[in-house]
């Protein structure tokens, strides 16, 4: 019969709908209206997601179908713990992000040449063998109809176009340089339209060629002189694309960049507790994301990823990076120098404790003198780095290995060892 409808137009009180929708939802659902015409005929579609991970909520709370009614979930325990049982089990990453397409298609969307070179490996001959790496690795799946799936981890690695796939596109990483220490005055963007394997490397050029360099003579030889580790710079955007939550619609990784730091954002909160960052075995929200960009050789191997970021800081004697959690988003910043006498006290402090994480991780003694060499201080200066061991200790940060010795010769390890 067709529609007068149109969802455009339509609002709730003086709010247009869909942005009404959106703000009364939880951020983890996505949903796209469309509209389409047909014999003269107007239509409307409303494409919904299916969650993943958790439940959809409306103004913050649950809600389920009983027969023909919209009932509270909270009111039917047993549905409930069925419902986050199958939720527990679903993955964004082999969910669909394109159906019902013939094999040339799913090719032509995919740049399957960059997934085999990254791999080192020659691509094989004929379609078929192709096939075979791509299913195997979970990017593509076949359908009983014979068509193929292209999963929203094939989509998010390899799309030749993000905007393609509507579950992903929005998940484009986004590298905003702003002038000075704040936001006042935007410089540069860059939104990435590929996905993450295939645009990695361009990413990191551009955002290498937007960092101040300097050139320093060592040994008769000119060398040009990062602000930031790069390892530690790709390391954290590489956790920020690993470790996003994709069941948060809306928002994807952003790379902030100002005269003094660089701050990384992802949504989604960690899964480990900050301070055990270090130490703690590694968890991800999307393991075979993680899985595959490791062997991709787009980041370090499973559970070293910090411990370089913080060692690589520590040997250029930059301020040990930060991390800040909120209710949605992990946001991780990036320091370049700044000398020791202008650091904060929890500046200090962070530095202090996350030495002694990698002292003991690397099973290296941590004292006055090995935090002087990580701030770069002279003999001097033992007594200010004595009164930080002394507060980072009376803290709870860490605590020393044998009490009754000597102050010059104590011995310090992080709280938890």
């Amino acid at each position: 019969m067709g529609t007068s409808f149109n969802w455009r137009k339509s609002k709730v009180g003086n709010e247009e709908l869909e942005n009404w929708l959106r703000h009364s939802l939880s951020p983890n659902v996505n949903f796209e209206f469309d509209s389409v015409q047909i014999e003269q005929k107007w239509f409307g579609v409303l494409e919904i997601t299916a969650a993943v991970g958790s439940t959809v909520m409306f103004k913050k709370e649950e809600f389920i179908r009983i027969g023909s009614y919209t009932k509270k979930l909270n009111d039917y325990p047993a549905v409930k713990k069925e419902l986050w049982s199958k939720l527990r089990y679903r993955d964004f990453e082999t969910q669909a992000a394109k159906t019902d397409l013939e094999l040339a298609q799913a090719l032509d969307m995919l740049d399957y040449s960059t997934y085999f070179s990254l791999l080192n490996k020659s691509i094989p001959e004929g379609r078929g063998n192709i096939v075979h790496d791509l299913l195997e690795d979970k990017l593509l799946k076949k359908q009983d109809n014979g068509l193929f799936t292209i999963t929203n981890l094939g989509a998010v690695l390899f799309a030749r176009r993000l905007a393609e796939f509507p579950t992903v596109s929005r998940k484009a990483i986004r590298v905003v340089q702003f002038e000075g220490k704040s936001k006042v005055q935007l410089l540069k963007e860059y939104i990435g339209q590929k996905g993450y394997a295939l645009g990695f490397e361009g990413l990191m050029e551009f955002l290498n060629a937007l960092l101040p360099t300097k050139e320093v003579i060592a040994v008769a030889m000119r060398k040009t002189k990062m602000p930031y580790p790069k390892i530690a710079l790709r390391e954290t955007i590489a956790n920020a694309l690993i470790h996003q939550d994709f069941s948060i619609s809306g928002t994807g990784p952003v790379v902030e960049v100002y005269a003094d730091r660089i701050e990384i954002c992802n949504p989604g909160a960690p899964l480990v507790d900050i301070m055990r960052i270090i130490d703690s075995p590694p968890k991800s929200r999307n393991e075979k994301l993680a899985s595959l960009m490791r062997r991709l050789g787009m980041c370090e191997e499973l559970g070293t990823g910090w411990d370089k970021i913080v060692a690589t800081c520590e040997l250029m004697q930059l301020p040990t990076p930060e991390i800040q959690v909120y209710e949605e988003n992990t946001k991780v910043i990036l320091f370049s120098f700044i000398p020791y006498s202008m650091l904060t006290g929890d500046a200090k402090l962070r530095a202090c404790y996350f030495h002694a994480c990698i002292s003991y991780i690397n099973q290296e003694p941590m004292n006055n003198s090995s935090l002087r060499k990580r701030f770069g201080l002279d003999e001097k200066n033992a007594s200010s780095i004595s009164r930080l061991l002394k507060e980072a200790a009376e803290k709870g940060y860490i605590r020393v290995v044998e009490p009754d010795t000597a102050p010059r010769y104590m011995r310090y390890v992080p709280y938890w060892a």
